[in-house]
């Protein structure tokens, strides 16, 4: 320990759909020591029919873990946020937030991609964005934001999850340049927002912000931020802002797996992809609907978004709001018991994007498609991972064509590699 409060810290705010921490880092020259100072509960919060993220809750937790940390070490040489993709704040004229972000699993995107390609067609926002088709991504909430009411009028930023947070340390507002790929809304061909296609489906290209780079300086923290905290004059330096361009980074890759590697980034979402030195825009990719997100140091993410172990997670509350409580060790012991490939089903299926009773959906599915009903929560949990490993066989089949490699290693990072099972 005594290394570690003599090195230089690093600060890393990690927030994830289910949870957030504040971590540090310090290194050596040789190795990494990690320190947890803080975690805690994000989700989305129900309000008036709506879902919606407490970003005021987070920014006080947020606050706490950094003061934390400055009690833990007064070597703190910079800090970074990154989080999960795809949902974003708006500021108004004066610089204030327009009322609560939307959590992307809120139904006001449902059946909006129709109408959005009555505008432009499917294979022309592919051509200028190279993501995913998928009623979440920013773009599609952007658009029903445009019909519903005057917040897009209102607005003079619109500001990714990590960038509102450095926004909140620092006052200044940038695009980090991997979490604005996730967006739909950044054009990879000409490296700058797909100001076109805004303008075409009624989104003011005028409040995205400028667009920075992983490792460049957002800005020193705010007086009243650096007074609150106890850090003191500290730099708050952009990582990669998407969590999974940071998790892929971290990928310990051997120099005899240059080509022939994946990654799953395991959480409440899978991300499953290749590592490439350029996006794929071809028509195959588009048929295979394949999403090109930005990493770090000029890479591109090749990947499939695939509904992670939110699934499991929601198993775990169904069971709990039947009486039935069990943590995640007790409910993969289940698991782990029940019988193998008892059934398997489409985690693409839409009913099991929103929240809900899931073991009820999951019954709903089977009885249509003639799978067996599993027989008990473990049963329920293990149909999960099952399913999940075998969309995890048929997307990286499909990158393998795509990106022209064999994949002979997969990396598992993220929370979801935990589960052994």
């Amino acid at each position: 320990m005594c290394g570690f409060m003599s090195s230089e810290l690093f600060i890393g705010v990690d927030l994830g759909a289910e949870s957030g921490r504040v971590m540090s880092g310090a290194f050596d020259g040789k190795t990494i020591e990690l320190h947890e100072h803080h975690r805690f509960a994000t989700g989305g919060t129900p309000l008036a029919g709506s879902m919606h993220w407490d970003v005021l809750n987070f920014w006080k937790q947020i606050l706490k873990g950094l003061s934390a940390a400055a009690k833990h070490s007064q070597n703190i040489k910079s800090i970074g946020v990154d989080t999960w993709g795809v949902d974003h704040v708006l500021l108004d004229e004066q610089n204030k937030p327009i009322g609560f972000p939307y959590h992307y699993r809120d139904r006001r995107t449902e059946g909006l991609l129709d109408e959005i390609f009555a505008k432009v067609s499917r294979e022309e926002i592919y051509r200028q964005t190279g993501i995913q088709f998928m009623e979440i991504n920013s773009l599609v909430q952007l658009f029903a934001a445009s019909k519903s009411g005057d917040a897009l009028q209102r607005a003079k930023t619109m500001l990714m999850m990590p960038d509102f947070f450095h926004w909140c340390l620092t006052g200044e507002a940038t695009g980090e340049f991997t979490i604005a790929t996730t967006s739909q809304c950044y054009d990879p061909t000409r490296g700058d927002w797909a100001r076109p296609l805004l303008e075409q489906l009624g989104i003011p290209a005028g409040i995205m912000p400028r667009i920075i780079q992983p490792g460049d300086l957002v800005g020193p923290l705010q007086a009243d931020v650096a007074k609150e905290t106890g850090l003191g004059s500290v730099n708050v330096v952009a990582p990669g802002g998407h969590d999974t361009a940071s998790a892929v980074a971290a990928v310990p890759v051997a120099a005899s797996d240059k080509n022939n590697w994946a990654y799953i980034s395991s959480g409440t979402w899978s991300l499953v992809g290749l590592e490439l030195d350029k996006p794929v825009l071809n028509e195959a990719a588009l048929a295979a609907n394949i999403t090109n997100e930005g990493g770090i140091d000029g890479t591109w993410r090749l990947l499939k978004n695939v509904v992670g172990l939110w699934l499991v997670q929601q198993v775990k509350a169904s069971a709990a709001a039947a009486g039935q409580d069990m943590d995640y060790t007790q409910l993969t012991t289940a698991a782990s018991e029940a019988k193998p490939f008892g059934t398997l089903i489409d985690v693409n299926h839409s009913d099991l994007m929103r929240p809900g009773n899931i073991v009820e959906t999951v019954k709903e599915i089977c009885q249509s498609t003639g799978e067996p009903v599993p027989e008990s929560i473990g049963a329920f949990a293990r149909c999960m991972l099952e399913s999940l490993a075998m969309e995890y066989r048929r997307v990286v089949k499909t990158l393998e064509e795509l990106g022209e490699r064999t994949i002979n290693v997969i990396h598992v990072v993220g929370g979801g590699s935990q589960n052994e099972l």
